[in-house]
């Protein structure tokens, strides 16, 4: 299924800008599709994401087996937008998933919680076309072509991309609860790139645990590219997850099968395009104690989920942050330039990490219900984001949490 808009220049449409005070130049594009088959619009994509500002979170090549997978067991009910200017040329997509809760459908781009980054495809001119107004005309535009939406829910958008300001950031009500963490390589000093963001008290900790690490025996670090590899790796991914999610207390989101058939097929090349996920496994005697998963676009890697193997000695010994450091190593050496640790405070990240990508939520109501929604979301962000500002309130914050979660556990088995 699609729908197409497209419009002339004296067209008047309705919502909160009116296009007869607008020109052309104004508005950069001339039609907006909707389709609810992302394969239909894939060419598109495919020429759009080559030069684009993309993320890696909306390539093809991880957007499409979301889709395919937990997007087709859950249920979920998908939007993709592209506007194409007046030669049929894509200007932008926007992967879209509706979502109904308490009587509220709003749009938020795919992913949730499993992308770091929420961000719309733009060609670069496009991109900076668009101001503030211009970006909540296209808003409206694309709301009236899907068709009873109350809200478009914006969250950890990046403010700029590749250094240009990403259009929807523009509208943002505030800054997201977290930033994102990451590291620019240095082609050909690997090494001096992990040097001057790691402080010396922090190299000689590392050093320390990879001596006591050699203990354990010659190690490798592995990037599954073979089925049988890939899902060795997954196979000890989900396991050293379930493992600390329980530990701690709380659900595991990587519990549902659908999340093993995501991995699996996005870790698998699509015909000559290399695979935009990547696994990786630092092993002892062939056995994982360590993985890494992350997804690729141009220069870039996104580093998405990590685990270790908490049951062994080797724990001791930090073999996640020793795979981490060689992955780095081993990135920078085949030519990224930016390597990213994702949204979320943890300590390992302000050790190797010296820049932050700073995100922002955007919450945009279409109709009278979609504002009371919008309000609601945009004061639980915010409230997210004080306890997070404030040790204190977090670590009380996490010990409710945890007894939430230990007594929902016991329910389940009672």
């Amino acid at each position: 299924m699609s729908a197409v808009a497209e419009h002339a220049p004296t067209e008047r449409l309705s919502g909160s800008l009116q296009s007869e005070s607008r020109s052309d130049a104004a508005r950069p594009w001339h039609s907006i599709i909707v389709s609810d088959d992302i394969a239909a619009i894939a060419a598109d994509w495919h020429a759009l994401e080559a030069s684009a500002l993309v993320t890696p979170y909306q390539s093809y090549g991880l957007v499409a087996p979301f889709v395919e997978t937990v997007g087709a067991a859950e249920g979920m009910v998908f939007r993709h937008v592209l506007l194409r200017d007046a030669q049929e040329r894509p200007l932008a997509i926007l992967p879209l998933v509706i979502t109904r809760r308490n009587g509220i459908r709003f749009a938020e781009f795919i992913g949730g919680k499993h992308a770091n980054y929420h961000m719309g495809l733009y060609e670069r001119g496009f991109a900076t076309a668009l101001d503030a107004a211009a970006a909540r005309l296209m808003l409206d535009e694309i709301g009236a072509v899907i068709g009873g939406l109350d809200a478009f829910i914006f969250v950890n958008q990046p403010t700029h991309w590749q250094s240009i300001a990403n259009p929807l950031a523009a509208l943002a009500a505030g800054a997201s609860p977290s930033a994102a963490y990451k590291l620019a390589l240095v082609a050909g000093d690997c090494d001096g790139s992990l040097r001057r963001s790691m402080s010396s008290h922090a190299h000689k900790k590392l050093k320390n645990k990879r001596n006591r690490f050699a203990g354990f025996g010659p190690s490798e670090l592995v990037r599954a590219r073979e089925p049988a590899e890939i899902a060795r790796v997954i196979d000890a991914f989900l396991l050293q997850k379930a493992a600390r999610f329980a530990m701690m207390g709380v659900p595991d989101p990587f519990a549902p099968p659908a999340l093993r058939s995501f991995l699996e097929r996005a870790a698998q090349p699509i015909g000559d395009a290399a695979p935009v996920l990547e696994l990786y496994s630092l092993d002892i005697a062939g056995r994982s104690v360590a993985t890494y998963v992350g997804a690729v676009q141009a220069q870039r890697f996104s580093g998405m989920a990590t685990s270790f193997d908490m049951e062994s000695e080797v724990a001791k010994t930090s073999p996640g942050e020793i795979l981490l450091v060689d992955l780095i190593k081993l990135k920078c050496r085949e030519g990224i330039t930016m390597f990213d640790l994702g949204v979320g405070e943890a300590r390992y990240k302000t050790t190797i990490c010296d820049e932050r990508d700073e995100l922002v939520d955007s919450f945009l109501p279409l109709t009278a219900k979609g504002r009371a929604f919008a309000n609601i979301a945009r004061a639980k962000r915010w409230t997210k984001r004080a306890i997070k500002a404030s040790p204190a309130a977090l670590k009380l914050a996490q010990q409710i949490s945890g007894w939430l979660n230990r007594g929902r556990a016991r329910a389940v088995e009672d």
